[in-house]
């Protein structure tokens, strides 16, 4: 029998999830990516443009993702958004907090990172502020609530919360006609809406759309091939190695800024190691400062007043205590958890959505009250 070399392929793991978003931070900074941002241009101006864009990135991680689990890649079973616990009341008040909070704090998590890469000193506030409130979220005061009171109401769904293993069940030939059908018909079918627009239809847009779904494709892959283990020689049990969860996991941008902070206060400890989201944040980080140093975009970024600060404070908190909650923030559950199909992850979606409307509306209403 082999010998596995569990470190080897820790370090695997690691490197290529962070060549991966060294390459997402630069996509994401040149394209402009931003999902706060795009309901925004909705709301405020009745522009579609960036909503294409991030609605040609979920077509394109569902289609990937999907042909992933029909090849046998990845076990899409194993993931964390497909457990048969439909925790659906955590999923839509997390949701609504996150989105919320991206609002007031000018961006979701990612668009946080790629801010600290091009020299905004309130993102790096916002990205303390949201680490902390995260980890109090997974592991402190706010997780004993969360873990008491909000999880425990949920929907035991026998094979899996993935619409394919709710239409499947048990059936595997089944299971793969599913994967393949709703994989292809609606990631498809996004992409095909976005680029039925001459307005998306420009450089920069097709490489958000398509290198941006690509990426979350690309790291499901490195999880859930390059670091599997059937059988890991410490505990004599499947492991995928590099992740925080212990279970197959792609891009998020919540709980990996609280594992970030973790590490780095706790250094020194030989048992805190570089993780599959550690590497993603540390990716972003470093794709969007090469980006703007390179496109001489890089600009250092303060605070306007009190009022700028205390939205700012209070969105990081709501981002980092949602997104905990709702198992995701846009790229988590948008991205990776839609590309499984996962019923949790569209009404996480949904329910951002409603709280970035929300919370848009009363900036609105904020401005016009001032004038």
């Amino acid at each position: 029998m082999p010998v596995v070399d569990i470190a080897a392929i820790q370090a695997t793991v690691v490197t290529c999830t962070f060549a991966v978003c060294l390459l997402l931070g630069a996509i994401m900074q040149r394209s402009n990516f931003c999902t706060m941002g795009a309901l925004a241009d909705i709301v405020n101006m009745g522009d579609w443009t960036r909503m294409r864009m991030w609605l040609c990135a979920i077509g394109v991680a569902i289609a990937g993702t999907q042909l992933l689990a029909w090849t046998g890649v990845v076990d899409l079973g194993k993931s964390i958004y497909t457990a048969p616990a439909l925790t659906w009341l955590s999923y839509l008040i997390g949701g609504l907090m996150f989105g919320a909070g991206m609002v007031l704090a000018s961006g979701c998590g990612s668009k946080t990172l790629l801010r600290i890469g091009g020299g905004s000193l309130k993102s790096v506030v916002v990205f303390c502020v949201l680490g902390v409130f995260a980890y109090m979220t997974l592991r402190g005061v706010f997780g004993v609530f969360r873990v008491g009171y909000l999880d425990p109401i949920a929907l035991n769904l026998a094979h899996g919360q993935d619409l394919p293993r709710v239409i499947a069940g048990k059936d595997a030939g089944l299971l793969a006609t599913a994967r393949l059908v709703l994989g292809l018909g609606l990631g498809l079918g996004l992409v095909a809406f976005a680029f039925m627009s001459r307005e998306f239809r420009t450089a920069d847009s097709m490489l958000g759309g398509l290198g941006i779904g690509l990426a979350i494709v690309a790291v499901w892959a490195v999880s859930g091939s390059l670091g599997y283990v059937a059988e890991d020689p410490n505990s004599l049990e499947e492991k995928f190695v590099g992740t925080n969860s212990g279970r197959l996991e792609s891009l998020s941008f919540v709980a990996p800024v609280a594992y970030t902070l973790e590490l780095l206060m706790l250094w020194s400890d030989k048992s805190r190691v570089l993780t599959l989201g550690i590497a993603a944040v540390l990716g972003l980080i470093a794709g969007s400062f090469v980006h703007a140093l390179m496109s001489r975009q890089f600009r250092w970024e303060g605070f306007r007043g009190t009022e700028d600060t205390a939205n700012h404070l209070v969105g990081a908190a709501l981002m980092g205590v949602g997104g905990v909650t709702a198992m995701g923030c846009t790229v988590g559950q948008g991205l990776s958890g839609v590309s499984t199909l996962a019923i949790g992850s569209f009404m996480s979606l949904g329910a951002i959505m409603v709280g970035g409307y929300l919370a848009l509306r009363y900036q609105m209403w904020r401005v016009e009250s001032m004038a």
